[in-house]
This record gives C-alpha cells, structure tokens and sequence, in this order.
C-alpha cells in the first residue's frame, strides 16, 4: 500500500519522479481495467516527452488485466472522448497534462459512453485499488490495436457535422498550436475541409509537436502567453486568431485587433447560437463568472443552469440536463452531441461560421457584452495559506454581500458587481474572478488582491 498524491478531484496529474511515473501509471492502468470491470479500453496521449512511455505502461499493464487496448496514438483528449463512444469501448485515458509544467503529466479518464468518473465512487475506488497494487490474475493478456487512422477520420467528420462549410466566406485565421498535439488533428479537419472547397486561409505557427516545448508550455490564458498570437494576427492582417493549450480540449480566441477574447464572452456567444437553433434549450456555465452567459441565455429564451467548475462536474450537469451546450470561463466548450464532452475545434469552427454568416468581425460580435458586464480575467495566487486568504476575504465583504453562492468556493454578489474566489481542483493555486455589471473592474481587484496577499 503505497499513498498516490497524483489522484486529484477528477483527474490525475503530478510532477514527474515525485507523484507519477511509469510504475504509478502502471499500478493506475491496472486499477481502471479492475474498477471498472473494462474489456476494452481506448488509449491516446499528447505530445510531452514522458507521455509516450507512461502510456506504454498504462497499455501493458492494461494488456495484462485482458483488455483489448485501442491505441489513437499522438491525439487530443477529445479524441479519446469521442473514439470511447464510437467504439464501444468501456473506458478511455489520454495521458496528459494539459497546462500544467514541464515536469509534470497526468491522466484524463472517463467510463462508457465517454462518461466522466464520478470523484466520490470511481475515482476513488480506482484510487485505492491503485494504492493496493491490486492486480487481476486469471484473464488471458489482451491486445494492442492501432485505431489512429479510423478514429482520426470518424472524429473529423463528428466535429464537422457541427458547421455548413457552404456558409463559410474568405477568412484568414492565424493557428497557434503551441507545439502541443493540436497540429496533426487540425490539419485533418483543414484537408477535410479543402475537399469541400473552403475559402479559409489558414496560417499556422508553432504546429509540429513538440514534448520539449521550445515555445513555452501552451496555456493560452496565461496573459504573458498571449502576445505571441496577438501580434502574429496583426502581423498578417488576419481576421482573428485560434490558439490551443497541449492536449486542445480548450480553445482560445484573438480578434482582428490581437485582442483576447475572455472566455466567457466566447460562452455567450456560442449560447447564443444554440438557441437560435434549439429554443428554450438549457445552457451550461460555470460559477467563476456567470452575469454574462446568464443575461444572454435569458434574453434568448433559453435555461441557464449552474455546474461546478471542472470537466467531470459540467460533464455531469450536461448529461443531467440534457443541455445542448454547456461553457467555462477557462474556454472550455461541451456540446450534447458530441458525446456530452468538451472540444476545443468545434468552438473555431461555429464561431468561424458564426463571422462568416454576419459579417461582423469577432471583435462587434462580442463588444457590447463586454461593455455591458465587463470582467477581471482570471487572477491566480500562489499562496503559503490559501484558506486563511479566504477567509480574509470572507469576513471582510460576506456582510455586505446580496447573494452568496459556495457551490465552487466564495461567490458574493453585490448590487453592481460580483467576485468568485476558489481553488484549483488541479494546481496548488487560488484563482480570483471578478465581474460587474458596466463598473470599472480595476478598484475591486485592487481591494481584493490586497486581502488575498494578506
């Protein structure tokens, strides 16, 4: 019995030689064929440089418990969601880390029908059977498929289903795909979409996969990751600009002007575009900044609900809800119909439709949102004591407040702005978000920092 840190609320993710390495991955592998009881198990991973040998481990050890392992290879974690369905397997991984540092990886993992493991019961079962070691002993080995080729192709026609390519106009869009593993899969769906006589122009930087990340790690929202595309669009006169982070499940948006699009003006948009093709239909969103998404999902008819931030969570209240689409401020974007899971090229794609069908360059479509409830961003804190913070804060402002929301960490709205405080469910840091209905944002920040940083 040996304690695994690298278990978190809905992922795994750890440094590496500290909280994971091939042999925890292993000890994981087998514990997800024995928790869940998996006969075939879908298998990807992204492009950092220990992914491919802790995904060999995950495989053998996998292969050891019986199972028929379906390797995608090199992909995006939406890839593993979708091939998960589409194959009928019992359970996906895609070993990643997202975002995260160098010296990290991790695991995303979800049950048949791409479903997400609930944190209480199948996480914490596959937890502790990998704490035990615990291992099958009676099955005869199982495989190893390479599906990469099928799978590319099915999910590719998937995420194109989602636009009509006759509507598209002349566009050019600058791609940055950090070096992370977005660069094969969208140049599939370019090829795809060339066959159907696109007049998309793309120009594509930082798009070879690359584990030692020459780049930077690409986390896009990270505001000094930012210029690199910002100036990349200005320099080539393009109509708005795409940016991934490592594994492509988020997806990031700049303007004709290099201007970055805050995430949850993205979510009002594509809010937006399913009601007008399903009215009344339930919205998504998450409680970091909510007054946007609900006043858009409001005016047009729909059902806003409210999910705890994280994939499993929202994941979760889609499948609950039936919700066509459901959106985070963290640009993340999940749509009912592609298996109830986050993407992050369907998002280029409608918001791409979207520029072409009005005419409006991204930065009209979402102007009047941001003047109406402008927003801080995400602000993060690498604090020694996160809860003593929190506290600080509470005391401070709770008496005063209007409405008070725990779902996700501290929400307090007041009569003309509101904050969330929370911590990461996956990195040692409190993240601040700020938001207020046409009030400067600046002044609130400035008070809120200096309680936080004590």
């Amino acid at each position: 019995m040996i304690p695994l840190s690298c278990f978190k609320a809905y992922d795994i993710r750890g440094r590496l030689g500290i909280d994971l390495d091939p042999e925890i991955a292993a000890r994981i592998g087998h514990a997800f064929a024995l928790g869940l009881g998996a006969r075939r198990v879908v298998l990807g991973r992204d492009a950092r440089a220990s992914s491919a040998e802790l995904a060999q481990a995950v495989a053998a050890a996998l292969v050891a418990e019986g199972v028929e392992v379906l390797d995608l290879g090199l992909s995006g974690t939406e890839e593993m969601y979708f091939a998960t369905t589409h194959f009928g397997a019992d359970g996906g991984i895609c070993v990643t880390a997202s975002h995260n540092p160098m010296d990290w990886n991790g695991m995303k993992m979800v049950g048949r029908g791409s479903a997400p493991l609930d944190p209480a019961t199948d996480m914490a079962r596959i937890k502790a059977l990998a704490e035990a070691g615990e291992k099958g002993s009676d099955r005869p080995a199982g495989t190893v498929s390479d599906i990469s080729a099928e799978a590319r192709a099915a999910y590719v026609a998937r995420v194109l289903s989602f636009v009509d390519s006759a509507a598209l106009k002349p566009l050019t869009i600058v791609v940055n795909a950090g070096n992370g593993a977005a660069g094969p899969t969208f140049d599939a769906i370019a090829a795809a979409l060339e066959t159907r006589e696109s007049p998309l122009r793309f120009i594509r930087m930082h798009h070879e996969p690359d584990g030692s990340f020459p780049n930077g790690i690409p986390n896009p929202l990270l505001p000094e990751n930012r210029p690199v595309t910002a100036n990349a669009v200005l320099a080539a006169g393009a109509d708005m600009g795409v940016a991934w982070d490592g594994d492509f499940d988020r997806c990031f948006f700049f303007d004709h002007q290099g201007g970055f699009i805050d995430g949850e003006y993205v979510v009002g948009l594509l809010a937006e575009v399913f009601l007008a093709k399903e009215p009344g239909a339930t919205i998504i969103h998450d409680p970091r900044i909510i007054w946007n998404t609900q006043d858009v999902v409001g005016r047009a008819g729909g059902r806003a609900v409210q999910s705890r931030t994280g994939h499993a969570f929202v994941k979760q209240a889609m499948r609950a809800t039936g919700a066509v689409y459901g959106g985070e401020m963290s640009a993340h974007h999940y749509f009912r119909d592609f298996v109830a899971c986050d993407s992050g090229m369907i998002p280029w794609l409608l918001v791409t439709e979207l520029v072409s069908r009005t005419g409006q360059p991204l930065a009209d479509l979402v102007a009047a949102r941001q003047a109406a409830f402008p927003s801080s961003g995400e602000i993060n804190f690498h604090l020694a004591d996160p809860k003593a913070a929190v506290e600080r804060v509470r005391a401070a402002y709770a008496p005063q407040a209007l409405d008070s929301d725990t779902m996700d960490g501290l929400g307090l709205s007041f009569a003309d702005w509101r904050f969330n405080l929370r911590a990461s469910n996956t990195e040692p840091v409190l993240r601040l978000n700020v938001e207020t209905r046409g009030q400067p944002v600046a002044p609130h920040v400035a008070a809120l920092r200096a309680l936080i940083e004590g």
